[in-house]
């Protein structure tokens, strides 16, 4: 019998007075804030950000890529986003019975180079997120966020995120002090781990500073002067070096109870990912500076590392080669490359093959599981 659909990686959509209500009033006057572009649409403008944030494409769920009205105002935008009553119809409609919340504007706002900045307004967007989500605790799981701009206020963040009831840490992909690698972290991966809280990347790393030429809102680096869709692809590879990064970095030898989930970057790929990991491992680690490691590196990932996919077929026709407890299905709703309101024909036809118990876990059992929820 098959359990119902949980997303791992859904999508809030901020209104225009998230910021602004609950910004630490030393930078109220400087809290993202929405205008409206003639060509672009709604937009949030973030102070120190040189790009616009559109929601129209933020908020391009169930609407052909060619048909997405780039001019649009937020009130004619997938109200789900940021209505929950209106959630639960969404939901509904696509046969989901639970999502992951992560942000929209929030994703490009914790790439922020001003870190008291950055802090007010991830502080700000956890209250709001917390209140959101508050409406159906049971349907709405939000994931808060940490600025990382010190050790002791990422301790002091993720507690506060567990006192919200949020579910979750998303980590900025770029930390205040040293990489993530480094010693000085260790107790804050302690705490998340004894708070019960994973922590996630989603898909933010790339250039450093925001305001780089990049090849999308993100400030996802692009290579090339034909196309800036080969700065889109590197989603992936962003994801695959912080990952790496813990991985190598002895971050699991040390904190082997440590869950990390790698957001929205697909999953195809692992398999060969492991396979590279140990091959590098085996045959560089003597001259090249690493750490050393009780086992091979795709064991710490396979232990430690959740990955979620949308429609993602190769994922399904490599379940073997991976850890299959650790694959988690999401929608992305409401953005554009959501699954949305198909979720239930992109599983049918990608899951074909595939036993009740297997698609029980990838699409139920893995996020309760990961999470430590009772559903």
């Amino acid at each position: 019998m098959l359990k119902p659909i949980l997303s791992a990686d859904s999508h809030v959509l901020e209104p225009p007075n998230t910021y602004s209500d609950r910004m630490d009033r030393r930078f109220k006057d400087r809290a993202p804030r929405m205008v409206h572009d003639d060509k672009m649409g709604d937009t949030f403008v973030i102070d120190g950000i040189n790009r616009l944030v559109p929601m129209a494409v933020l908020s391009g769920a169930g609407i052909p890529p060619d048909q997405i009205r780039h001019n649009a105002r937020f009130e004619d935008l997938q109200r789900g986003g940021w209505d929950p009553e209106v959630r639960m119809r969404d939901q509904d409609r696509d046969g989901v019975a639970a999502e992951i919340m992560y942000p929209s504007v929030g994703m490009v706002i914790c790439k922020h180079l001003d870190l008291d900045y950055r802090k007010a307004c991830l502080d700000a967007y956890n209250l709001w997120l917390a209140e959101y989500c508050s409406a159906y605790p049971d349907r709405l799981l939000g994931v808060g966020m940490t600025s990382m701009r010190s050790m002791d206020d990422a301790i002091a963040e993720v507690r506060h995120i567990k006192r919200l009831g949020l579910r979750g840490v998303m980590l900025p992909g770029w930390p205040g002090d040293e990489d993530y690698d480094s010693r000085i972290y260790d107790p804050i991966w302690a705490e998340c781990v004894d708070l019960g809280l994973p922590v996630t990347f989603h898909h933010l790393a790339g250039a450093r500073d925001p305001n780089a030429v990049t090849g999308s809102m993100y400030g996802i680096a692009n290579r090339g002067v034909n196309s800036q869709l080969n700065g889109w692809m590197n989603l992936i590879r962003g994801n695959q070096d912080l990952l790496a990064m813990f991985v190598f970095g002895g971050v699991f030898e040390r904190h082997p109870k440590l869950k990390l989930i790698c957001a929205e970057a697909d999953a195809g790929w692992v398999p060969h990912f492991l396979y590279r990991m140990d091959y590098a491992y085996d045959h560089h680690r003597h001259h090249l500076k690493t750490e050393p490691l009780s086992k091979p590196p795709s064991e710490h990932f396979r232990d430690n590392v959740y990955v979620t996919f949308q429609d993602d077929q190769i994922a399904f026709k490599t379940r073997h080669l991976m850890n299959l407890r650790h694959l988690m299905f999401a929608n992305d709703f409401p953005h554009f490359d959501s699954t949305w309101p198909r979720s239930r024909e992109v599983i049918e036809e990608h899951t074909a093959g595939m036993t009740d118990e297997e698609k029980n876990l990838v699409l139920h059992d893995n996020l309760v599981e990961c999470y430590g929820l009772k559903m």
